[in-house]
């Protein structure tokens, strides 16, 4: 069985055409698939049309949750449902091709591997978005280890240990890609066209980038706080540097009249660096606190299909 997770977000006239194109591809392979639904919390009929597509059809399930948590906590939401032999995330939007799930299910059963990930190489998406894809990959490379000849995206297959692991992840700032690093390196690349979006455009935001950077960032990674450090170490050294170049000076020219605006420079830029590293510090101590208390993840307010595919 192949199990496909799809997170939903304002895709009332994507969502239909995906799902249909899925049970096209299936029912030609003639292979026994399930498909998860999950509305991000989304402002438009979105849930309607999941909720209608899983009524007709027993091997789609339908998941609203109860806000706008993010496609990541979205991703996770959808893993308690999915009880295929493989499993397929992709997006809503059309964009990725259907039948790419078996060029992709081929590298993974040829190549031995447990996770597999479509790479486009001439992706139809703007500008900012191409950029934001390109840090965030090279954030995963620097921070989190991931294999450098290994291009990550939203589409994707893996085997069901990989998804049995995902089960233990609870942090309510997830990080979709950094957690399968953490699992496996054992991962591929298979090239594919990337489509046209069916209608509308793109619902990630600068601020939705940001907030995934920071996940990814802190969630798997003290890197930050150790160049945090280094940074101080580095100012207060030069700091040290020009004390002591400006007291020999001091001596040497005694006629030199006190700088007060390059001290009050120096105090600002050290004071500056003092405050970023506190707050370097104030997120990983803040994002503690929350597991802590026990942060949600997500939360689901309705679940459409469930009793014909629940994962036991």
């Amino acid at each position: 069985m192949i199990s496909v997770a799809i997170p939903c977000y304002r895709s009332q006239n994507t969502i239909e055409k995906v799902v249909m194109d899925l049970i096209g591809l299936f029912e030609e392979h003639r292979d026994e698939y399930q498909i998860v639904l999950v509305n991000d919390g989304s402002s438009d009929e979105t849930f309607h049309v999941i909720k209608r597509l899983s009524n007709n059809n027993p091997n789609i399930v339908a998941v609203n949750l109860s806000k706008n948590y993010g496609q990541h906590a979205a991703r996770m939401a959808a893993v308690p449902f999915l009880k295929g032999d493989f499993i397929v995330y992709m997006d809503d939007d059309g964009q990725h091709p259907v039948e790419g799930i078996y060029a992709m299910l081929d590298k993974l059963i040829e190549g031995d591997y447990d996770v597999v990930y479509a790479l486009f190489k001439h992706k139809k998406h703007s500008l900012f978005k191409r950029i934001s894809s390109a840090i965030n990959t090279a954030t995963l490379n620097i921070l989190i280890g991931k294999p450098k000849d290994v291009k990550n995206s939203s589409f994707s297959i893996m085997r069901k240990f990989v998804l049995d692991e995902m089960v233990k992840y609870k942090s309510p700032f997830p990080s979709f890609s950094g957690f399968i690093m953490q699992v496996t390196h054992n991962i591929a690349n298979v090239e594919l066209e990337h489509e046209e979006r069916i209608a509308g455009a793109s619902n990630y935001t600068l601020r939705r980038m940001i907030k995934l950077y920071i996940n990814s960032l802190t969630g798997f990674s003290v890197v930050p706080l150790r160049l945090a450090s280094l940074f101080g170490s580095c100012v207060a050294s030069i700091g040290f540097i020009a004390m002591m170049v400006t007291i020999i000076r001091k001596f040497i020219h005694p006629e030199i009249s006190a700088g007060y605006t390059s001290l009050l420079s120096v105090i600002l830029i050290v004071g500056g660096m003092i405050m970023m590293m506190l707050g370097v510090m104030g997120e990983y101590l803040g994002r503690m606190y929350m597991i802590e208390n026990n942060m949600p993840q997500y939360s689901i307010r309705e679940v459409v299909g469930v009793e014909h595919t629940i994962n036991e």
